[in-house]
């Protein structure tokens, strides 16, 4: 059933990405005329991923099942992470025009769900610790998802910014929402994320006994550090206006440290140190 769950899982996420990226060649092309005569049909790709995203978390069901607990190892927590955040994306297409994410989320989606697939890891399974550090791991990963998808949008915008100053633009810019509404956007995943980043830090300053002996001093300055960035951009945002490129770098900036806080930690100790 895993196996069966799985495959379609990445059948459908794969399926989906290539109808984005044919329907954003196609919406970009005047000589070709519009690829749907239904209405509902251009819903088609969030259809497939939508039950690309209900057949992984049905898979995660099953592995949770097994274990009695979620398995935090290095690609367990890569598969888990992919999948909220493939998640959070298609919510937010509910209401915000962010589906031409999907081509980037999606993929890489399947990518991790095949690897915990085939690959054999050592299990770190979420009932060796308490409630306290669950919900610490668990705000985590939820911030980390949602700011992943920040980086994503800034690095869209960073593309959209720098492709409209070219004449004309490439066909995937055009497809995109304006300029303005991609950065509202953008700010509106780092105030989210950055709320969840908040309740992970303080639950993580309260609730972990010592931080030198588990090996967590790296995580927790970086993480700190990412917050520090993530909350000045967004005080930068509301009392100075900072938008564009400011946004673009600090965003990216504060990503690629909580990149390295989480997962640079987790390859080190696991995969390396085999601890």
């Amino acid at each position: 059933m895993n196996t069966t769950l799985a495959t379609l899982s990445i059948c459908t996420y794969l399926a989906s990405t290539l109808i984005i990226a044919r329907d954003i060649r196609r919406s970009s092309s005047k000589a070709v005329p519009p690829p749907y005569t239904h209405p509902y049909k251009k819903h088609i790709p969030l259809y497939l991923a939508w039950t690309a995203v209900c057949a992984h978390i049905l898979y995660t069901a099953f592995a949770f099942q097994q274990n009695n607990s979620f398995n935090f190892s290095f690609i367990g927590a890569a598969s888990l992470i992919s999948l909220i955040v493939a998640l959070l994306l298609l919510i937010a297409t509910l209401n915000k025009p962010v589906e031409k994410l999907g081509l980037v989320v999606f993929p890489i989606a399947a990518i991790m769900l095949a690897l915990e697939l085939n690959l054999q890891e050592k299990p770190h399974l979420l009932h060796t610790h308490n409630w306290q550090m669950s919900v610490h791991i668990l705000t985590s990963i939820i911030a980390f998802s949602l700011l992943n998808i920040a980086a994503l949008q800034a690095i869209l915008l960073a593309i959209q910014d720098q492709q409209l100053k070219s004449h004309p633009p490439k066909h995937f810019i055009q497809s995109l929402p304006p300029l303005q509404t991609m950065e509202a956007l953008l700010f509106q995943m780092l105030g989210t994320g950055l709320f969840f980043l908040t309740i992970s830090l303080v639950s993580g300053f309260i609730f972990i006994e010592d931080l030198f002996a588990q090996h967590l001093v790296h995580k927790t300055v970086l993480s700190i550090i990412a917050w520090i960035i993530f909350s000045c951009l967004l005080v930068g945002r509301m009392r100075y206006g900072w938008r564009g490129q400011t946004a673009i770098r600090w965003t990216l900036t504060g990503f690629i440290l909580l990149l390295l806080a989480y997962f640079g930690s987790k390859l080190v100790l696991e995969i390396i140190l085999h601890r």
